[in-house]
Parts: structure tokens; C-alpha cells; sequence
């Protein structure tokens, strides 16, 4: 099966971040969730910028709405 490698730079504003802080924090207080599975041991920083890469991505491509294609800055993929 082939792979695709993808790098996005994408731009937030502060009550995205506020947002994606408090669902990590919210989450903390559910440590058995499936969530901590593939999360376990990264930082609040990488949880809050993952959370958020995640809402603009999904947002853009499950309902494609240009005010997320804007927060699309750049794009770089290579197959492996």
C-alpha cells in the first residue's frame, strides 16, 4: 500500500486556539478515552495544534467553505 507524506501550514485565530485549548483540558478528565491512544505523552502544544490542524482540514474537505481555504496556507505531499 502506497502513502502520502503531507505538510500543511494553515493559520488560526485566537479563539480557535481558546477552543482547541479547552478540549484539551477537557479531555484530560477523561483518561480512558480512545483519544489518549494515539495522543499518550505529546504535549499540550502539539494536542492544541493537532486539535486545531484537524478542525480547519476536516472542516475544509467534509464541507469545503472558503473562509477554511484561507486558513490554508500552503501545501507540500510526496508519495512513499
Amino acid at each position: 500500500m502506497k502513502s502520502v507524506e503531507a505538510k500543511f501550514q494553515i493559520s488560526f485565530t485566537d479563539e480557535q486556539y481558546k477552543r482547541a485549548e479547552a478540549y484539551v483540558a477537557d479531555m484530560k478528565s477523561h483518561p480512558q478515552r480512545v483519544y489518549w491512544s494515539r495522543n499518550k505523552g505529546k504535549s499540550d502544544e502539539e494536542l492544541i495544534y493537532a486539535h486545531i490542524a484537524h478542525n480547519v482540514l476536516s472542516g475544509y474537505y467534509h464541507s469545503y467553505s472558503p473562509s477554511r481555504a484561507r486558513q490554508i496556507m500552503s501545501m507540500d505531499s510526496a508519495v512513499n
